[in-house]
């Protein structure tokens, strides 16, 4: 890490890291936990869209968050003043959640050497007129693709998040967080009809693999294909069916379905659908799922999360037992259990709370050829849209934007307007197989939990689900 970097986040304020420091110190005492959380921000999207540059968005930021922890009140107070003023007026906010509490701060959180993504900043590298170039570039190339092609849509975009942690007597954490994303969305037309593709890739790292035609060609081929097979989909039927799910993006159901009840805030309050069941067997044999923030330059993966704590490979079900839960440092010392680093928050003006970061499902043994020869009479999904989920139930919704009926073991029709329904605790218990081919998603996955959002990773292998609910609209 840069040695200017603690200086970066302070630059050009009126508050010195040794105010601040001062400042917490005296914030925290007789506090359970609490941090300031300093950061420094930018960020730039690019869209190319009906054959020109749509539009050019740079943005930068800075603030704090000031948190007090007391038992399980939380004061918490943002600004993005940075002045010795406005900390002041934040540190008597929060202390109010500590107010006739007496405690020792909790123990700061271990230090680790371990960097998960290179220092860049895919904002000012490569400059802006080559990014729009690429653009263009790709744009070409996808409308001579095929003459179907009716629209095309490119965007991309980056930013470098520099923060700070501050912690009661002298403990600091730093990091600087690059993250980049490229979209390819294509229109095609046949017989007055039109159906679009969309394929995404990104992570913590540089423009530079994305920007290479070897890359970006064959996401502008995938997308098109996409297109295509949509403009031959027909209407999906209803009803009870088995389902195999293709690898990668599709884990995107595991994470809404089953990933949420898994996190320790639901887990203590009582309120999801696997609390208490610790050391109980909650899926199929051969499931083993894990929470992984420590994959090099994945997009969900941290060096340290949002309260300094190293993130962690957490194994949430291993051969279909619970075995543990995603914890930030306020619901692990309730609970009376260690910290896994899923402490998270949108920006400096949000609190904390347990997050994912890449939650994927584990390969098994089984040939997915062989799965789908299985398959008599049932539905093959291979992508996904939207979703919702209820945390408490476990119960679900998701679109499939890519899905083929299956009959006698055979690929046949896609269909349109796919939606798989059940519950997050019921659908781990129907697997019957688990596919060898495990993967993770692209890099495109972003999660919504109590109006925060975060960048995450998803994955699984392919899985043969028994009895779940289709909905359609064929008659």
């Amino acid at each position: 890490m840069p040695e200017n970097h603690k200086d970066f986040v302070f630059q050009d304020s009126d508050l010195t890291p040794e105010a601040a420091q001062s400042h917490v110190n005296e914030v925290m005492r007789g506090a359970d936990d609490g941090e300031l959380f300093v950061e420094r921000s930018a960020s730039e999207s690019l869209s190319f869209d009906d054959g020109r540059l749509r539009s050019a968005n740079f943005d930068s930021s800075r603030g704090f968050g000031l948190r007090c922890v007391a038992g399980e009140t939380s004061g918490f107070a943002q600004s993005t003043d940075m002045s010795q003023g406005a900390l002041t007026r934040a540190g008597e906010a929060v202390s109010m959640a500590k107010d006739g509490h007496t405690a020792s701060p909790a123990p700061a959180p271990q230090r680790t050497n371990v960097k998960l993504y290179p220092d860049i900043d895919p904002v000012a590298h490569p400059e802006f007129g080559v990014k729009v170039e690429l653009l263009q570039e790709i744009d070409a190339y996808c409308r001579a693709l095929d003459s179907s092609v009716v629209q095309v849509s490119v965007t991309m975009s980056g930013n470098r998040r520099a923060i700070s942690i501050l912690r009661a007597g002298g403990e600091r954490y730093d990091d600087i967080r690059p993250l980049v994303r490229l979209n390819i969305q294509i229109t095609a037309e046949k017989d007055g009809r039109r159906e679009s593709g969309y394929v995404g890739a990104g992570g913590r790292q540089s423009y530079d693999s994305y920007i290479h035609p070897d890359f970006w060609k064959p996401l502008a081929k995938e997308a098109l294909r996409q297109a295509m097979v949509n403009l031959e989909a027909v209407p999906a039927p209803a009803g009870q069916m088995d389902v195999v799910l293709g690898p990668g993006w599709p884990g995107v159901l595991l994470h809404e379905a089953m990933g949420h009840g898994l996190e320790g805030d639901f887990i203590r309050k009582g309120t999801s659908a696997f609390a208490g069941m610790l050391g109980e067997r909650v899926a199929s044999k051969g499931v083993t799922v894990v929470d992984d923030g420590t994959i090099e330059g994945r997009r969900g993966s941290l060096t340290i999360d949002d309260e300094g704590t190293p993130t962690s490979r957490t194994v949430l079900i291993e051969d279909g037992i619970l075995t543990g839960f995603m914890q930030d440092r306020l619901n692990a010392r309730l609970l009376g259990v260690k910290e896994t680093g899923n402490g998270r928050r949108e920006s400096f003006a949000h609190a904390p709370m347990p997050r994912m970061t890449n939650t994927f499902m584990l390969g098994g043994d089984a040939n997915p050829k062989e799965m789908l020869a299985d398959l008599k009479d049932g539905i093959y999904a291979t992508n996904f849209g939207g979703g919702q989920v209820d945390i408490t139930s476990g119960k679900f919704v998701f679109q499939c934007t890519e899905a083929y009926r299956v009959r006698a073991g055979k690929v046949e029709e896609p269909l349109k307007g796919v939606t798989l329904i059940g519950d997050g605790p019921t659908v781990l218990t129907q697997i019957r197989h688990i596919g060898n081919d495990m993967e993770l998603d692209p890099g495109i996955g972003v999660c919504g939990k109590a109006g925060q959002g975060v960048p995450v990773g998803v994955g699984q292998p392919s899985l043969y689900v028994e009895n779940l609910t289709i909905g359609g609209s064929a008659v």
